[in-house]
């Protein structure tokens, strides 16, 4: 059976930049949208035209340059959004406008003052407008993952009909579980006349830390698109992180879906914009983070030594990583101690080793971690002790 294509729409340079204290400059932003292309993204969202200035120029400027990838720009439902979008778009050889407004009760009632038919109307009406500048447009039904699902799929036809080419799912606020999502998306696939003409799009946010899972419920139900970010940078609690998706469908042949993603980039890349939106990585980050790779545990390092795959289900290189780490703890074992000693140069019997080990777990006892330096010192004192 032949892997189905998920599209990778990746919205670092919108929605992840939306986070306080991330803002990017044009340059900077022309810069990530080369390294996304590169990285091998279908769909880059490089901004909301209508928002600044700014970043109106920093959207016409990535159109101008991106030759592969999909140029979107945002807009909310309404006429000089979409306007000021096309205009943007003008130079991208690939454009798409990304319009939508709010289907949820509360978007409705709280947000808009609206009522579900002026909603409707509105989102007919933005996506024909769209359709008039550029042939691809996406529609998104915001906090879609609260919206009653009869009333999303009446939106969502009326939104093919009026000439959408995606149709954007989202669950805005991170609440849905991932059963509920996929169960959403596969209503939307199997209740909306026309949805064969389109691509159904996943938009998860991670507030409470499910936005990999139900992007991945998603694409299992239907969907065939998933927009994320680099590093899962976002608003609030973030977005979807692209680089958990793309390896989680890697890491699961038996899917049969997969991605265009040149994964050897994915460290760059994330080092990358971690560095330019001073939004640094958390060791523990999944993929790409400092400790992705490394062992610390005796057991765990003891078996990484022995064979990589008894505790790593992924080989670091295919990420853009460095080799697995060992490092020496007061938590390490024997194992680990031989191994690092092995790769400066020393090579210990086991009488040695033993002796050397419990001077290692004294000094491993009152530093956090045992570095090569300390090591040298280490050998070092115990040839003194058996010369003596």
């Amino acid at each position: 059976m032949a892997n189905q294509k998920i599209q990778i729409f990746d919205t670092t340079l919108r929605d992840g930049e939306q986070v306080p204290g991330c803002k990017l400059n044009r340059d900077e932003k022309l810069v990530i949208a080369r390294q996304l292309e590169l990285l091998g993204v279908d769909v880059i969202e490089a901004g909301f035209p209508v928002s600044s200035p700014g970043d109106f120029a920093a959207v016409q400027a990535i159109a101008a340059q991106t030759r592969e990838a999909t140029v979107c720009g945002l807009s909310r439902a309404v006429e000089n959004d979409i306007r000021v979008a096309a205009e943007a778009l003008k130079l991208a050889r690939y454009p798409r406008i990304h319009t939508g407004i709010g289907t949820s009760e509360s978007h409705i009632r709280y947000k808009l003052c609206s009522t579900q038919a002026e909603v409707m109307a509105r989102a007919v009406a933005a996506v024909k407008l769209a359709k008039s500048f550029v042939e691809d447009v996406e529609f998104y039904a915001e906090d879609a993952g609260r919206t009653d699902n009869e009333f999303l799929a009446r939106v969502c036809e009326a939104a093919i009909r009026a000439g959408a080419t995606v149709l954007n799912i989202p669950d805005t606020t991170g609440y849905c579980l991932p059963e509920e999502y996929g169960a959403k998306i596969k209503y939307l696939a199997e209740n909306v006349t026309g949805i064969h003409k389109v691509t159904l799009s996943t938009h998860c946010h991670n507030d409470l830390g499910m936005a990999t899972a139900n992007s991945i419920s998603g694409v299992i139900n239907g969907a065939r698109q998933i927009e994320c970010t680099i590093n899962g940078v976002g608003e609030r609690a973030g977005n979807t992180a692209l680089e958990e998706v793309v390896m989680v469908l890697r890491q699961h042949p038996y899917l049969h879906l997969d991605t265009s993603i040149n994964t050897p980039l994915l460290a760059e890349t994330s080092a990358m914009v971690a560095h330019l939106m001073s939004m640094p990585v958390q060791a523990n980050k999944a993929v790409v983070g400092a400790n992705a790779f490394s062992h610390s545990s005796g057991i765990h390092q003891d078996g990484v030594i022995k064979h990589r795959e008894t505790y790593e289900i992924m080989n670091p290189r295919d990420v853009g990583m460095a080799d697995s780490s060992i490092v020496l703890t007061a938590r390490s074992g024997r194992a680990a101690l031989a191994y690092r000693l092995q790769k400066i140069g020393y090579d210990f019997d086991r009488q040695s080793l033993n002796k050397a080990y419990a001077s290692f777990l004294q000094l491993a006892d009152r530093q956090k971690e045992v570095v090569d330096h300390d090591l040298h010192a280490l050998v070092e004192q115990e040839q003194l002790v058996n010369a003596g």
